[in-house]
């Protein structure tokens, strides 16, 4: 029982990151090729919910390792 939460959050871990790159990717592409008003607001969410994403993925992900 104790390794299936072992591997669960270490999935989580990497899910979270991946949405990090996700998210960080779509604000690239968005920035090519969108014309849209209130450019620093939406780099402003994107980069929150990245770093959010991030840190809170990497913080699982270490920690599942160190267990």
């Amino acid at each position: 029982m104790k390794k299936i939460k072992s591997e669960t959050k270490k999935e989580i871990g990497k899910w979270l990151m991946d949405i990090a790159k996700y998210v960080l990717t779509a604000a690239i592409v968005m920035s090519f090729l969108g014309e849209f008003g209130q450019k620093w607001l939406f780099y402003g969410v994107g980069l929150v919910i990245v770093a959010l994403c991030f840190f809170l993925g990497l913080n699982i992900f270490n920690n599942d390792k160190s267990n």
